[in-house]
C-alpha cells in the first residue's frame, strides 16, 4: 500500500474512532486553533492534533491529571488497550485522563511529537481550574511508541515563554511523572536525566529490547540522582496494555498507583 492510500486509512479509521469518543460524557480538544498547528504538512484529520477527555465521577475526583499516548509504532495508535482501557482506570482512581492523539509517521517525525506532547501538557495546564485538577499533578504515561514519545517530550520541555502571545505558550511542559510501559525511548544530546520526572518504567523479561532497555534507563536515571522504579515481568509479551486480568502482569497498574501515591500524586501527604 503506498503512503497516500496508507494515509487515507489511517484518516479514517481515526476519525471513525475519534467520533465514538466525542459523545456527551468524552469529547475532543484541539491542542492548536486550525491553522495554526505547527510544522503541519495539511489541514486533514491526523494534521491536527487532539486531545479526548475521560472524567472521573465527581465523587472519586482528587484533582490529578494523565496524559495516556498510546502506541502503535507511529503508523497508528493502539486506542483500546493502551488508551481507553488506561483512561478508565485512572479514573477508577479520581483522575481525569486526556488521551492523546498525535501526529504519525511517515507524514510527521518525533519534531512534530515533541511539539505535541509538549502542547497537550501546557493546554492541560492552562485548563486546570475548568477540570478541577491541581497544575502540579500531571503525570504523562506513553506506551511503546508512546513511551519513546514520553522520553522525546521530557527532552524536549521547557518553562514557558512569559512573554508569548499564546497564554497555553507561558506554561511550562515538564510533566510531574512520566510512564514509560515497554518503551525506554532514545536519549538526546545533553539529556538531564537527573531532572527527568519521578519515572515509573515497565516491560516484560521476554520483550527484550523494551525490558533490557528499561533496566538501562532506570540504572542511567539513578545514576544521575534522579528518581526511577522498575518492573520487569518474568514473563509476557509486548503490547499487553492494562492487562486488569492477566496472570502474568495483571498487577502492574496497582504497583504504578503505588508509585504515584508515594509520589503525592493523588493529592494529601505523601
Amino acid at each position: 500500500m503506498s503512503d497516500s492510500k496508507w494515509w487515507k486509512v489511517a484518516c479514517t479509521l481515526l476519525v471513525a474512532a475519534g467520533a465514538l469518543w466525542a459523545d456527551e460524557a468524552n469529547y475532543n480538544i484541539h491542542l492548536w486553533e486550525p491553522g495554526k498547528v505547527p510544522l503541519a504538512a495539511g489541514d486533514g484529520p491526523l494534521d491536527g492534533p487532539f486531545l479526548t477527555v475521560f472524567e472521573p465521577p465527581p465523587n472519586k475526583r482528587n484533582g490529578s491529571a494523565v496524559i495516556i499516548a498510546p502506541g502503535g509504532s507511529n503508523i497508528m495508535l493502539m486506542y483500546n488497550v493502551e488508551g481507553i482501557e488506561i483512561a478508565e482506570r485512572f479514573n477508577d482512581w479520581g483522575t481525569t485522563a486526556f488521551v492523546l492523539t498525535y501526529r504519525l509517521s511517515p507524514r510527521y517525525d518525533d519534531k512534530a511529537r515533541a511539539l505535541d506532547g509538549n502542547r497537550a501538557i501546557r493546554l492541560v495546564r492552562s485548563r486546570a481550574a475548568e477540570f478541577k485538577i491541581d497544575p502540579n499533578r500531571i503525570v504523562f504515561a506513553g506506551f511503546s511508541a508512546g513511551s519513546t514519545m514520553a522520553r522525546v517530550v521530557t527532552n524536549a520541555a521547557t518553562p514557558g515563554d512569559p512573554q508569548a502571545a499564546d497564554p497555553v505558550d507561558r506554561l511550562p511542559s515538564k510533566a510531574n511523572h512520566l510512564v514509560m510501559v515497554y518503551g525506554p525511548g532514545r536519549p538526546a544530546p545533553n539529556e538531564n536525566l537527573k531532572e527527568f520526572p519521578p519515572t515509573f518504567l515497565l516491560a516484560a523479561a521476554y520483550d527484550r529490547g523494551a525490558a533490557n532497555g528499561s533496566a538501562q534507563l532506570f540504572l542511567d536515571i539513578n545514576k544521575a540522582g534522579g528518581v526511577a522504579e522498575l518492573h520487569i515481568y518474568q514473563k509476557g509479551r509486548h503490547g499487553f496494555g492494562a492487562a486488569t486480568t492477566s496472570p502474568e502482569y495483571g498487577p502492574w497498574m496497582d504497583q504504578l498507583k503505588h508509585f504515584l501515591k508515594l509520589g503525592g500524586f493523588f493529592g494529601g501527604a505523601k
